[in-house]
């Protein structure tokens, strides 16, 4: 295969020979230079004198007297002609990024040599001069009326008379500012292009001669300084194409031009090819050519390995500098590397590595939302969410060996509104979290940060100094320090001192997400990734194009514009059109020399992505003649099968029970309700919980669960009732109504149970609510006064006790004799009226239920009435306590509303009559071997720890990512 570059070098040296010393060589971008240099050296066995290699932007930087303005400052000074020209009050902050779409427009506008008076003439006037206006061709004239028969002067509304009052004062900005920018010896590039064009002198330029190679799409003011060149000797110009998409087909008459050729064809014409058009017949020639459509972006990339083997290691002749993988989609960068198979002994990658998807980025964003939104200027407080993502950061964790352990506090606490205080554990923390107030302050703060962990970087990982992403995270930190330094430099000489914060942060986002990092390497060997910008004037005999969507390629949608489109057309500035062209002419270049093309396409319709193949793959799959295979990408898929976990009671596993549960070693460990629910509900969940011990990690969330709720609400009644027995145990109606009427009070025992509870703070302190927590905070008050107006039906009684615990122990049989167990826990609330101890358990959620028997409580089953369990365990071990009859009962809060509304237990089948257990003795007995002959269960060798058969039970499960349920 012979390359575009190849046939370009072979031609220019048969014509000049070897000193090329005074000759230029212009590329649309630099990459081609590093190809076409290593064909020219080809070309001889003598040294020859080199020749200049420049791009075009760089050669009219250097031919142009002014220097290219830095993008903020450009802004900044067309707001202030703007201010002075429209005398508009309107603030920097918002005019800013309209301002660089009026700064586009006004680039587009120099770069095809537009005149400015003509196009921002006043729009009435302009209806009336049209006859005037011979500058305009028969389609040109015809885009202007359709534009008033759209738009209709006559015809105002607000929006209208908006567009109109800017558009008359466009002409007057643009000269204004043109003048402005000359004097400060700076300019945007059309305005860079249109002046080297005004003061161009042929006899005073750098080379001798001017080679250009592999332009497409050229503007006005390329068009003319091409002819310019042309006229005076000084160019030659070598255009890439193939005739396939540059001659009518036979059966097809004009107007028909392929979208591909159709500037190619107006350059030919006014700059002849250096090049015979024989050599351009070469995309009809044979091809392997594969369709291939994938179900997701990432399945593309995985497809790599694939294809690396067939084009590449199974052709060991071939270079690999022939092979190139071209994303439509750059996002896919990261994938596509990681799909790289280690056979493939060097890659070049052409693309930039974007700076969002390294960890400065993340950094930079949490620190700037840690002290923007994240802090409260009023309360001197961050919020717990921005805190946490800046501890988690890979960067804070290297810089503080305090970042972890805080956390873990912050978790542990409830934190969500943290000081500043309580978060610099450190000299590293303690400029992190130091408020930063104003623009500049944050700037600043951000650069010393940068700093410091570049510093840290570079000492920790000298060692992998060679490692591609250790240089390349090395450089995303150095680039991020330059651009947050432009800003400071921005802001210290005034030009952005008085924007606000959310613009500096939409301003800051907007350099990051559009910088760059570029990769070190050879251009010249090993397989090439690229952009589809990066393959202009490149030729490879394997090609694999990724992501070849509708959408991708071409770029869905069209950039906006102060300038309507037909004005644009008849103005010839740059439409959607051009660029479909521009797109379609890259792809049809790209395939036409490769011998064996690979196109795939995303199919999945989410998001922005229509699922469907590019319109060129479409066209070409209509238009060719080659034998175009149609394949697709499937994942092969094998259902997951999870293996039943089963944990054998092993000699090791019953030491370990004995020694955990023997009072005798650990008078302070007990069998709870809890734990021998939970080994009724899954022997397995026991356990991991009960036996290995296994802890669920801490998290926090702003959100209360129902576990949490119920904890400040059984904290707020122990409050309340503390208060109620200070002077003795007998609760009255008197003062229950007294409290009922005091609603500050009532706020007062459940904002400290939240302090003691949930914010884990000093009870002096002012909880910080935010609305969820407000909204549980409301509620639990209500479920508070529910409760009080339930004990005002029950009382007089008294009050034995609250959060009491309670213990008995049991015997079991072991292998080695006997084990002695305790069983207990924490009853809410003891309360004793006439003969009977009433056992009291608060619940604020669930449904009662009603056991049929003492066994249905003992048998594993969906709708177990665990909660009775609970309290019937607490009845048995009070039964032999105390002389008095006991009652358990359950107090269901936020069903408590009915004045005949009863807590005690009942119990019966279903469709006959319900008996309540008012005195637990009658049930006692049989509780009693019940649960004497679960704990022996517990402890039997023979019995394992297996799942449960209730995966219901799995759907909330703290271990649930052990077992696979």
């Amino acid at each position: 295969m012979e390359t575009f570059l190849q046939l370009v070098a072979h031609d220019l040296y048969s014509k000049i020979g070897n000193d090329l010393s005074r000759t230029a060589i212009v590329f649309p971008n630099k990459r081609a230079s590093l190809f076409f240099n290593e064909h020219l050296a080809a070309e001889t066995d003598h040294p020859l004198w080199s020749p200049a290699y420049l791009s075009i932007s760089e050669l009219f930087r250097q031919s142009s007297s002014l220097k290219l303005g830095d993008p903020i400052r450009l802004v900044c000074e067309l707001y202030k002609v703007f201010r002075e020209e429209t005398k508009s009050g309107e603030a920097l902050d918002d005019f800013y990024f309209w301002g660089e779409l009026l700064i586009s427009d006004f680039d587009d506008v120099d770069k095809n040599l537009v005149d400015a008076d003509k196009l921002f003439t006043n729009l009435q006037d302009l209806t009336h001069i049209m006859d005037d206006y011979d500058f305009l061709d028969k389609e040109q004239e015809e885009a202007i009326q359709q534009f008033f028969q759209n738009f209709s002067i006559e015809k105002r509304t607000e929006l209208k008379t908006k567009f109109i009052s800017l558009w008359d004062k466009l002409g007057d900005i643009y000269r204004h500012y043109r003048t402005n920018l000359i004097n400060l010896g700076i300019a945007y590039e059309g305005m860079m292009y249109r002046n080297v064009m005004e003061k161009l002198d042929t006899d005073q330029l750098h080379y001798d001669r001017y080679v250009f190679v592999g332009f497409n799409v050229l503007n006005k003011v390329e068009i003319e300084f091409f002819r310019r060149l042309q006229d005076a000797g000084k160019a030659l110009f070598y255009w890439d194409y193939d005739i396939f998409y540059t001659r009518l087909p036979h059966e097809q008459k004009p107007p028909y031009t392929h979208e591909a050729g159709e500037f190619i064809l107006r350059n030919l014409k006014i700059f002849p090819n250096q090049l015979p058009e024989s050599v351009f017949d070469v995309l009809r020639k044979p091809k392997k050519v594969r369709f291939i459509s994938a179900p997701t972006e990432n399945a593309q990339a995985r497809y790599l390995p694939e294809w690396i083997k067939e084009s590449i290691i199974e052709n060991e002749e071939l270079k690999e500098k022939e092979n190139a993988v071209v994303l439509c989609n750059e996002s896919l960068l990261l994938p596509v590397l990681h799909s790289i198979s280690s056979e493939v002994k060097n890659v070049n990658i052409t693309m930039g590595f974007p700076l969002a998807q390294t960890p400065v980025y993340s950094f930079i964003n949490s620190l700037v939302e840690m002290q923007t939104t994240g802090y409260r200027s009023d309360t001197g407080r961050y919020s717990y969410e921005t805190v946490l993502s800046v501890l988690k950061h890979p960067y804070t964790r290297q810089l503080s060996t305090s970042a972890e352990v805080l956390e873990r506090q912050l978790t542990k606490d409830n934190r969500f509104y943290p000081l500043p205080s309580e978060l610099k554990q450190d000299d590293f923390l303690e400029q992190v979290f130091t408020p930063q107030y104003g623009i500049a302050a944050l700037c600043h703060y951000l650069t010393d940060l940068l700093r410091e962990v570049s510093v840290i970087y570079r000492q920790e990982n000298e060692e992998n100094s060679e490692d591609i992403f250790n240089q390349l995270y090395r450089e995303s930190l150095f680039k991020s320090y330059t651009l947050v330094n432009r800003l400071v430099n921005l802001i210290e000489t005034g030009e952005l001192s008085s924007i606000r914060i959310d613009t500096m942060k939409r301003l800051l986002n907007r350099l990051l997400t559009s910088a760059n990092i570029p990769f070190h390497g050879e251009p010249a060997i090993g397989m090439q990734v690229m952009g589809v910008l990066e393959t202009r004037n490149l030729d490879f005999r394997n090609l694999i194009m990724l992501s070849l969507n509708e959408g991708q390629l071409p770029k869905a949608g069209g950039e906006s514009s102060f300038v309507p489109y037909n004005l644009r057309k008849a103005f010839g500035m740059t439409t959607i059109e051009h660029k479909n062209a521009v797109y379609a002419y890259y792809f049809y270049r790209l395939i036409q020399r490769a011998e064996n093309i690979t196109l795939l396409y995303n199919t999945s319709s989410d998001g922005l992505n229509r699922g469907e193949m590019s319109r060129f793959m479409l066209q070409f799959l209509v238009e060719s003649s080659h034998d175009i295979s149609r394949e697709y990408l499937e994942a092969g898929q094998s259902p997951q099968h999870s293996r039943d976990i089963c944990i054998n009671k092993t000699t090791e596993i019953l030491e370990r029970m004995y020694r955990m549960y023997d009072i005798r070693r650990h008078p302070d460990t007990f069998f709870s309700p809890s734990a021998l629910n939970t080994y009724l509900d899954c022997h397995l969940m026991f356990y991991y919980r009960y036996v290995a011990k296994l802890k669920v990690p801490d998290e926090v969330s702003a959100e209360i669960d129902s576990a949490l709720f119920g904890t400040i609400f059984h904290y707020s009644a122990e409050l309340v009732y503390r208060d109620l027995t200070a002077n003795g145990k007998e609760i009255r109606k008197e003062d229950l109504e007294a409290l009922l009427k005091n609603e500050v009070k009532l706020q007062t025992y459940v904002d400290n149970a939240f302090k003691k509870k949930f914010f884990h703070v000093d009870l002096t302190e002012q909880p910080e609510y935010n609305g969820t927590q407000l909204i549980h905070s409301k509620v639990i008050t209500s479920y508070l006064r529910q409760l009080l107006r339930n004990d005002l039906q029950y009382a007089p009684f008294f009050m034995e006790g609250m959060e009491k615990d309670v213990h008995d122990v049991l015997d079991i049989t072991i292998p080695t004799g006997k084990l002695s167990i305790k069983i207990g826990g924490t009853i809410d609330r003891l309360d004793i009226k006439d003969d009977t101890l009433r056992i009291v358990d608060y619940k604020t959620g669930g449904t009662p239920k009603t056991p049929e028997s003492i066994e249905q409580l003992f048998t594993p089953a969906e709708n177990r009435p665990n909660y009775i369990f609970q309290t019937f365990l607490y009845a048995a071990i009070l039964c032999r306590k105390q002389p008095l009859k006991v009652a358990p009962s359950l107090l269901y809060i936020h069903r408590a509303a009915s004045e005949s509304y009863s807590p005690v237990i009942e119990m019966g089948a279903p469709r006959q009559p319900k008996v309540p257990v008012n005195n637990f003795a009658f049930y006692e007995d049989e509780f009693r071997e019940r649960l004497q002959e679960l704990l022996q269960e517990i402890y039997n060798p023979d019995i394992p720890f297996d799942q449960t058969e209730n995966t219901k039970r799995c759907e909330y499960c703290d271990y649930r990512s052990l077992c696979k349920r």
